[in-house]
């Protein structure tokens, strides 16, 4: 089972940036405020408890509480801030990204898998 680790600070997130070189990473955007967002970080979960993909790395960042570190993010990878958003990052580069009501498990494993 593969877990997330969150990330609020822009050396933690440029850290995760660094090491999408060698590892894909997948970045959640989740707001504590939203209904859509608590449905979407479900979808996130479930996803990871089943048959995620083990050589990747999860981060999630909640955009309220770590506005700079979402600005960061939405700046580094040339992605429109939203949130929920899920995205994948490999060699420093947005792969994929969706967000909203698209962020189901059978999306992301459809994606990632």
């Amino acid at each position: 089972m593969a877990q997330y680790r969150e990330i609020d600070s822009i050396e933690q997130w440029n850290e995760a940036l660094k090491g999408s070189t060698e590892r894909p990473l997948v970045v959640f955007k989740h707001s504590t405020t939203c209904p859509v967002s608590a449905n979407a970080h479900r979808e996130f979960q479930e996803y990871l408890d089943s048959n995620a993909r083990e050589d990747a790395d999860y981060v999630l960042v909640k955009v309220i509480e770590s506005r700079p570190v979402s600005n960061q993010i939405a700046e580094d990878t040339a992605v429109t801030h939203a949130s929920p958003q899920i995205m994948l990052v490999q060699n420093k580069e947005k792969v994929w990204t969706t967000s909203h009501w698209a962020i189901t498990k059978e999306h992301i494993t459809a994606v990632l898998d």
